[in-house]
């Protein structure tokens, strides 16, 4: 018997914000489930994770790769070329770095320029973070006028994660991918089974440079 190689699909999540929010930490805590207290610098790094889809929907091999980009990209052509190669954005900021959501504004402003119709997910990241206690608890919290402004004004989805903690995490990945039409309600049993850590491959960076797609141009 002739076993029939499965389809496959390509979707590539991209992570955007300042430096500092949490890019890192929230990919490594879905990829290996570990966290890293120390900050680095990333410059560029594409994981790269294999998944089959079950039923209900023909089985489909998907190649999964995950963005994560710098909080200080120095050419804009450089960011727009991985906006256009995205197909589905994490715009991470930080309850702690008011700064951090001008940013993913300025972001998402950029994203729309190039997609239009493209879909991003607002996280706040480091939700564990302890609330301010006093007269100042008495004021809404950076988190509440947040998420008002990004599901209200933005129409975007709002997620509170905690890479430290591990909270809402694998549900801020369903939502990412949840997203893409491609793959709408197929998700939880593969991601539930994601990986271990030696399922998940870096490309090496030259690799990365080298990897053009051609439906995108760098207008």
């Amino acid at each position: 018997m002739v076993s029939m190689a499965l389809p496959e699909a390509r979707v590539r999540l991209v992570f955007l914000g300042a430096a500092g929010v949490g890019k890192t930490a929230l990919i490594r805590r879905f990829l290996q489930d570990s966290f890293e207290a120390r900050y680095r610098r990333t410059v560029e790094e594409l994981h790269v994770l294999e998944l089959e889809l079950d039923p209900p929907g023909p089985a489909l091999r998907l190649r999964l790769e995950i963005l994560d980009t710098s909080g200080s990209y120095s050419f804009p052509a450089m960011r727009r070329l991985c906006i256009c190669r995205g197909d589905a954005f994490a715009l991470v900021c930080s309850p702690d770095q008011p700064a951090s959501f001008e940013e993913a504004q300025r972001l998402r402003d950029e994203i729309l320029e190039a997609k239009p119709a493209a879909a991003i997910v607002v996280v706040a990241n480091k939700s564990d973070l302890a609330a301010p206690a006093g007269p100042e608890a008495e004021a809404p919290s950076g988190r509440a006028r947040l998420a008002a402004t990004v599901q209200r004004d933005w129409g975007a989805r709002y997620v509170e994660a905690s890479a430290k903690q591990g909270s809402n995490v694998v549900s801020l990945f369903q939502e990412l991918l949840g997203r893409v039409s491609l793959l709408s309600g197929r998700l939880s049993p593969a991601l539930r089974r994601r990986s271990n850590p030696e399922a998940v491959a870096k490309e090496p960076p030259a690799r990365r440079r080298l990897a053009k797609s051609p439906s995108c141009a760098i207008c």
